[in-house]
């Protein structure tokens, strides 16, 4: 079976990036051939700092390793430093349709639908569905924001192959049971996010304990004492689903264990579970940010890998089209 993943290295990552992403990531690296893809080109489609954008690019191969990710067992490489993604993008533009793109839910969101917007912003799911074909890829663990983005992937595989030929796998996504969508802590109602959540609402993955402490400790909580889960308890329905990724309890145990005993106790072993499973993050992390020449030559790796890999599905796929081969 063969795993790959996507994930952008643009803003602080968070606990939602780390229950919707980084720990399937560590698990599923044991159930296949695994690449993880740091989409440097993915962020271009929105204004970015130059400098800051090479350095988010390896402060995320250090997170990735940090989280569990182990380069012996994973290929782990920068999108822009294997040309196949970009070629293959142009090859999947040509099959996917405007209307396709147009539905797209976080074009959408992002562009608002004002004229300003990139091109690339507009055709980035077409790159998404290249990144995820050219690795034939088998499964996508992917966070729950995404679905309709694999969507659109498996229907142009679908429509590549009946037109040209079978080429092309496809995926399925692999979605979180528990922690697909973590929450604000102050707006339960909104996904936790550095850019459009509240910051006493995020909790950064390189947060220090005490600041982990104090921001769950302050989460919103709803009417009542139980510590259940219910549409009309988004927020003690948040904390809960956190609890369960933090210690790896089900949210029946959870509920079933603090029957009774009100939110204050509650909240407070929130915190220290998720200091637990986030203090060592942090200073793994901070361990291999420190020595970017290794980090520079796992990427290098890993670029080597993928380039072989992907070059060959291109290739394939030109052929398909009827372009002539050097």
């Amino acid at each position: 079976m063969r795993i790959f993943s996507g994930i952008q290295p643009t803003g602080a990552k968070h606990f939602g990036n780390y229950s919707g992403g980084f720990r399937q990531y560590a698990v599923m690296q044991d159930l296949g051939e695994a690449f993880f893809c740091i989409v440097d080109l993915h962020s271009l489609t929105t204004p970015q700092d130059p400098e800051g954008l090479r350095e988010g690019t390896l402060d995320l191969a250090a997170m990735l390793i940090a989280t569990g990710l182990d380069p012996s067992r994973s290929t782990i490489f920068v999108q822009s430093h294997v040309p196949a993604h970009a070629e293959c993008a142009w090859i999947v533009s040509c099959v996917a349709t405007y209307g396709e793109l147009n539905r797209m839910t976080q074009f959408k969101d992002k562009g608002k639908g004002q004229g300003s917007a990139s091109a690339g912003l507009f055709t980035y799911p077409a790159l998404m569905a290249a990144d995820i074909l050219l690795y034939h890829t088998d499964k996508v663990p992917i966070g729950d924001d995404q679905r309709q983005h694999l969507e659109l992937t498996r229907n142009v595989a679908e429509r590549f192959n009946s037109r040209y030929g079978e080429t092309f796998k496809l995926p399925e996504g692999i979605y979180p049971e528990v922690g697909a969508r973590v929450m604000d802590l102050q707006e339960p109602e909104r996904k936790m996010s550095t850019t459009g959540g509240t910051l006493q609402g995020t909790v950064g993955l390189l947060d220090p304990p005490d600041t982990v402490r104090r921001k769950v400790r302050s989460a919103v909580t709803d009417s009542g004492s139980e510590v259940r889960r219910g549409e009309e308890k988004p927020g003690i329905t948040n904390l809960i689903d956190i609890m369960s990724v933090a210690t790896g309890e089900t949210p029946e145990q959870i509920e079933a264990r603090y029957d009774g005993s009100g939110y204050g106790k509650f909240k407070e072993d929130v915190a220290e579970a998720v200091v637990a499973l986030l203090d060592p993050i942090r200073l793994r992390y901070g361990e291999l940010r420190g020595n970017p020449t290794e980090l520079r030559a796992v990427l290098a790796d890993g670029a080597a890998k993928a380039d072989s890999i992907s070059n060959e599905t291109l290739k394939v796929a030109y052929d398909r089209v009827g372009l002539v081969a050097p």
